[in-house]
């Protein structure tokens, strides 16, 4: 059994096929095959149904695979070790953001962390927090930025940030000249939503539900329109197709918002999210955590509450 052989078939899982696995993983598929084979062989078990578009891996398969792959993450911890020890801050660090975050943080963070460890370069893209918290998981990465709740077992978090939810319309909007916005009042709108997969889209929902309108409702009531992103549902906001309601660092303060876009407060206690960074119990450079914790607390992100950690 060799290491190599448990790559492959975590990539054959991961995957599903053959050849898709092998050019995961650099080699050609007869070769991945071949080693899978093998692997069978000397385990005395099928750990893969074979189709003719999809390998399964058998019920012993999920449990081999599953042990593969930390196998895998122990291996990457040694070598992560050996570079901790001899830097912890000259590594780069894989940073995986979801999308709600990414675009209004990292503008800010990639200079302060700069700053604060020179030496710690930053890896980063972003994603849906499931997608993030996979390969968090696997070891594609080090460290992500999510919002909270967020209990994973072997993970650790650490709050950053508590951030506040603001009522975004156009500028020619009756409410642009008032100072607040009731969250029954959004009822009678037409509201814009990130659709289905973003955390932000089921927390505006759980502090509104008035944002989206029962199956059936009457013509002339309020509806929903989804994007991908919050910058689509920025311009589709500009443009008189609704309203809608953002995370205070994604509303901006830039010339085009306030040419075209007004932001206010909900007349109540503000809806809000907290924000955290999430990592491997096993990472072994906890010093690159901490320095990218107070990066996040030197960006200049006045409308936000740090959390005292």
């Amino acid at each position: 059994m060799t290491l190599s052989e448990l790559r492959y078939i975590v990539a054959l899982a991961r995957h599903g096929h053959f050849g898709r696995a092998a050019e995961a993983t650099f080699v050609a598929q007869p070769t991945l095959s071949v080693a899978v084979r093998k692997l069978e062989e000397e385990l005395g078990v099928t750990l893969f149904e074979r189709g003719t578009a999809a390998a399964t891996p058998t019920p012993v398969g999920e449990l081999v695979v599953a042990q593969a792959q930390r196998v895998l993450e122990g291996v990457e911890a040694i070598d992560e070790l050996a570079a901790a020890a001899r830097d912890p801050l000259a590594e780069p660090l894989r940073l995986g953001a979801i999308y709600t975050v990414g675009p209004y943080l990292l503008p800010h963070l990639v200079p302060a962390l700069n700053k604060r460890a020179p030496e710690l370069g930053l890896v980063v893209e972003e994603g849906y927090t499931h997608d993030l918290t996979e390969r968090l998981k696997r070891g594609a990465l080090d460290v992500i930025v999510v919002s909270l709740p967020f209990e994973v077992p072997r993970l650790i978090t650490r709050p950053l940030y508590d951030e506040p939810f603001m009522v975004v319309v156009p500028a020619s909007h009756p409410w642009s000249q008032r100072g607040a916005v009731a969250r029954s009042e959004l009822g009678e709108e037409t509201v814009l939503l990130l659709s289905d997969g973003h955390c932000f889209r089921d927390q505006v929902l759980a502090h509104c539900p008035e944002c989206q309108p029962a199956t059936g409702q009457p013509v002339g009531m309020a509806r929903t329109i989804e994007s991908g992103s919050l910058e689509t549902i920025r311009y589709m906001v500009a443009s008189g197709l609704g309203v809608t309601v953002m995370p205070c660092t994604a509303v901006g303060g830039e010339l085009f918002n306030r040419r075209l876009l007004t932001q206010r407060r909900f007349a109540e206690t503000a809806p809000t999210r907290r924000i955290a960074l999430a990592w491997r119990e096993s990472f072994p450079r906890p010093e690159a955590v901490d320095a990218l914790a107070a990066a996040v607390g030197d960006c200049p992100l006045t409308c936000i509450a740090p959390v005292c950690s």
